[in-house]
C-alpha cells in the first residue's frame, strides 16, 4: 500500500526506488518479483531527522534519484532540504539545505537555502538539477563539496522569458530530467510548458507548449498545449515522457521535431482502469520513471498505485497497490 506517491527513480540494478510522499518514506521496489519494502522513513513520522532506516525522518519527499555509485537523492518538498540516502545501509543525511528554512540563498551544505523543491535528476559527473519550485529557478549542487548555486531563473520572479542563466524565467518548474548530452529538460508547470537548457552556456528556450496556453491538444512545438505538466523523464533516443496531474494523461515529446502525442489516459477522464492507450485511466499520475527495456513506470498519486506502460504497445498495467 502507498499514499500519494509522488516520484520515481531507477537504479542500474532493476530496482524502482519511490517517494512515497504522504507516508514520509522512499520504498524500494524490486522489479524482477514486485516486492516492496520501505527502506527509509517511518510511515506516517515527519520531520527532518538523520538516521538510517526507520530512524531517519522526512517531509514530504519529492523527486529522487539514484547516482553511479549506490547513492539515491530526494528533495524534501516541505523540508526545503536535499537528502541523501545510502542503499546499501539505508543511512540518510542532509547534504544541503536546513530542515524547515525557506529562502532563495546560494551556498554550501546547510547554509543553502531552497522554497519547495519537487524535482531532481542526477548528471552522471557528481552534479544534481533541482528544480526549486517555489523560488521559480533551477539550482545545481556540486557532490563534491554540497555546494548549491542558481543556474537559471531569478528567485521569485515568475516569467515565461527565454534566455541564459538568470536571464530567463520559470513559473513553478516541478521537474527536471538529465539527456546525457549536456541538455536539461524541464516541466515548467506554471506556464504549461517544456524548457530546454544548454547547460554548458546556460541557453534556455521553450520547446513545446506556449506560455499563458494551456489546454490538452498534441500538435507541434508551440502549438501544443499542456495542463500544469509535473514529471518527465527522457529515454536514450531523446523522447520526453511527461506526466499531467490533472488531465489525467501521459504525453510523449520528440526532442528533435518538437511532436507532441498523448500516448496512455483520455484528457479529463479520472479513473484507476488498466488499459491500452487512451482506454487506460489514471489519477493525478506524477512521477515517472524509464527501466531501458522500453517500459515506463507512473506514480499514479491519487490511485495510491504504481502503473507500467510499455511503449510498443501502450498497455498500461497496474504493478503495485
Amino acid at each position: 500500500r502507498f499514499m500519494g506517491p509522488a516520484a520515481l527513480g531507477l537504479d542500474g540494478n532493476g530496482s524502482l526506488y519511490i517517494s512515497d510522499s504522504t507516508n514520509n518514506t522512499i520504498r524500494k521496489l524490486v522489479v524482477a518479483n514486485n516486492a516492496v519494502t520501505t527502506i527509509a522513513g517511518a510511515a506516517p513520522m515527519y520531520g527532518q531527522t538523520n538516521g538510517t532506516g526507520a530512524a531517519a525522518r522526512f517531509a514530504a519527499p519529492f523527486g529522487i534519484t539514484a547516482d553511479n555509485a549506490g547513492n539515491l537523492y530526494t528533495v524534501d518538498l516541505q523540508g526545503n532540504t536535499v537528502r541523501k540516502i545510502v542503499q546499501a545501509t539505508g543511512a540518510v543525511t542532509t547534504i544541503a539545505g536546513s530542515g524547515g528554512a525557506s529562502g532563495s540563498t546560494d551556498g554550501t551544505g546547510a547554509a543553502a537555502r531552497f522554497n519547495f523543491p519537487q524535482g531532481v535528476a542526477f548528471d552522471s559527473s557528481g552534479k544534481l538539477y533541482i528544480a526549486d519550485t517555489g523560488n521559480h529557478t533551477i539550482r545545481m549542487v556540486t557532490l563534491s563539496n554540497n555546494a548549491v548555486t542558481t543556474i537559471a531563473g531569478m528567485a521569485g520572479n515568475p516569467d515565461s522569458t527565454d534566455g541564459t542563466g538568470t536571464a530567463a524565467g520559470f513559473d513553478t518548474p516541478t521537474s527536471v530530467a538529465w539527456d546525457g548530452n549536456g541538455n536539461l529538460y524541464i516541466v515548467d508547470s506554471g506556464n504549461s510548458t517544456i524548457r530546454k537548457m544548454v547547460v554548458a552556456t546556460g541557453v534556455v528556450t521553450t520547446i513545446a507548449g506556449m506560455a499563458g496556453a494551456s489546454g490538452t491538444a498534441d500538435g507541434t512545438g508551440s502549438a501544443a498545449r499542456f495542463d500544469s505538466p509535473h514529471g518527465a523523464v527522457i529515454d536514450g533516443a531523446g523522447n520526453l515522457y511527461v506526466s499531467e496531474p490533472n488531465s489525467f494523461t501521459i504525453r510523449k515529446l520528440v526532442v528533435v521535431s518538437g511532436v507532441v502525442t498523448t500516448i496512455a489516459g483520455s484528457a479529463g477522464t479520472a479513473g484507476k482502469s488498466d488499459g491500452t492507450g487512451t482506454a487506460a485511466q489514471f489519477a493525478q499520475p506524477m512521477g515517472l520513471s524509464l527501466d531501458g527495456m522500453g517500459n515506463l513506470y507512473i506514480a499514479d498519486a491519487s490511485n495510491n498505485a504504481i502503473r507500467k506502460l510499455v511503449l510498443a504497445s501502450g498497455a498500461v498495467t497496474t504493478v503495485i497497490g
